[in-house]
């Protein structure tokens, strides 16, 4: 009995411990450290919306309401383009409240707001590796990116920058040029037959024909097969993350199983798989490399574990294949949108479009003349950025901005303010003029180095250049065989789905030109 009595007391002892440091622990993650990073910011004069203890300004986030960028004009629907305050309401108020820099919470995580030209322009030239990406993208937190991706040694990181170089990009997008001139054309014969059986003029919700085509695209280019199961789930995927992003500063949320929760686990697994059997079915040498086999090449020149290759390969297949399929899809949905709203530039676009090409499909050389195309182009991509903000982690103690910024505070520089800035762009900020790009992005406005519609500096989009030439071709193809305007189902409303997207689709009338 005493030797029981002794060996109770020593558990409890030790379970005693135990709780105390789950409890400090639990303290200092939740309340004592991200109290200590606010105090560091406002004792620089830096303020922001009072917290709650958890769940930071979540809660007011939530409640702000959106601004409606639909009202009625001569019994027609007149469209707002200025679209921060509806898509982000929250930071917008509080912009409004506390000036262009301000700190925020979104449960533990501490999130430092800029929104002025300086901030774009150190960021850009910001080498340093004092900040990253940020913590809830970092550790796999948000399944859209991944931790594979961090596992690599110099050797891999030396291979993977042949990958990701911009003359890597630039010779896959001469590659590719005819495969995306073939699946415009695919878009454009299944139009062809809606109009047809429409008698002339086709109602057609232009999203998912554009999801397709870049999806078809994208895949190819990846993974040299039209991979569209892992296209769709990714976008399932997508759906579902975006719902939680300002979720994840509540710790120990994402391991709730909770039922979408439960079906995301399930979309990773899944996509998981997928790549894996990708990898295994043209994972052998090939002349013709596509993305997936350089990335599997320089994940065998290390001294990874077999699941930690893996991971390195469906993490980087992930991080590279997502943005590019949503980066040539949305932005073609909006310009679309535009052109349809603003006959005068289709026509443009259209007559620019027939006297460069004259019956000829795209080339690399003919792109490079579509200068009004691209001018529309830009301006679309202002309206309704890909990016609306630039994002960074502190990994230590830094110096940004002229301020003291402590090590795990997120800095996101709102580049969608910036855009609508009437000081930067002028009176007719809110108005689609791509005439502001006659001259180019230094002639478009005061502080030129403001826009970065693919991001900028070592973190700027890989594929922007993909991108453009898959937006061109796509668009040219189109407004050379159709004429566009806005159907009366159509309901404005863009949305933040990680990028800003229209929430309702789009939906256009479509005749043969």
């Amino acid at each position: 009995m005493e030797l029981a009595s002794v060996l109770f007391r020593i558990v409890s002892a030790i379970l005693l411990v135990g709780s105390v440091r789950v409890i400090v622990r639990l303290y200092s993650l939740l309340v004592a450290t991200p109290e200590r990073q606010r105090s560091k910011l406002w004792k620089q004069g830096i303020r922001g919306p009072p917290p709650s203890i958890l769940v930071g300004n979540l809660l007011q986030m939530g409640k702000t309401e959106s601004e409606d960028l639909n009202t009625a004009r001569d019994g027609k629907q007149a469209i707002t383009h200025g679209c921060c305050s509806h898509v982000l309401p929250f930071l917008d108020k509080w912009r409004q409240q506390y000036g262009p820099t301000f700190v925020f919470s979104m449960g533990n995580i501490q999130v430092l707001h800029m929104s002025h030209p300086d901030a774009v322009k150190e960021m850009s030239a910001y080498t340093s590796f004092d900040m990253g990406r940020p913590f809830y993208q970092k550790q796999g937190l948000h399944p859209l990116y991944g931790e594979g991706i961090l596992h690599a040694n110099g050797a891999v990181w030396a291979h993977q920058r042949k990958v990701m170089a911009p003359e890597f990009y630039m010779d896959k997008v001469k590659g590719m040029m005819k495969l995306m001139a073939e699946s415009a054309v695919s878009v454009v014969n299944e139009w062809n037959r809606a109009i047809e059986s429409a008698g002339g003029v086709a109602d057609i919700k232009i999203d998912d024909y554009l999801r397709n085509f870049s999806g078809e695209v994208i895949s190819k280019a990846c993974f040299g097969s039209n991979c569209k199961e892992i296209i769709s789930k990714l976008r399932a995927l997508q759906e579902i993350a975006c719902k939680k992003v300002a979720l994840q500063g509540i710790p120990g949320l994402r391991s709730i199983p909770t039922k979408s929760n439960r079906e995301m686990w399930r979309l990773e697994k899944e996509i998981h798989t997928l790549i894996l059997k990708e990898v295994k079915r043209k994972g052998g040498a090939d002349s013709d490399k596509n993305i997936l086999q350089m990335i599997i090449e320089g994940a065998k020149n290390s001294d990874l574990s077999q699941d930690e290759i893996d991971n390195f390969v469906v993490d980087n297949c992930k991080n590279i294949c997502f943005p590019a399929y949503e980066n040539g899809a949305v932005p073609a949905i909006w310009t679309l949108m535009l052109l349809a709203l603003y006959p005068e530039w289709q026509d443009k676009v259209r007559a620019e479009v027939h006297e460069i090409c004259n019956g000829q499909s795209p080339s690399s050389g003919l792109l490079n003349k579509m200068k009004t195309l691209t001018m529309v182009i830009y301006e679309s991509l202002r309206l309704y950025p890909l990016g609306c903000m630039l994002t960074r982690e502190a990994v230590r103690d830094t110096k940004f901005g002229g301020i003291d910024v402590p090590k795990g505070v997120s800095i996101w520089v709102m580049l969608m303010a910036l855009y609508e800035d009437p000081n930067i762009w002028g009176a007719d900020v809110h108005e689609f003029n791509p005439g502001r790009f006659g001259n180019g992005i230094n002639g478009a406005c005061k502080v030129p180095h403001v826009y970065v519609p693919f991001g900028t500096g070592p973190r700027s989009c890989l594929g922007q250049h993909f991108a453009m030439a898959e937006l061109k071709i796509l668009l040219s193809l189109l407004l050379s065989n159709f004429t566009f305007s806005l159907s009366p189902n159509y309901r404005h409303s863009p949305v933040m789905n990680l990028i800003i997207e229209p929430e309702f689709g789009v939906d256009l009338l479509v005749r043969k030109v």
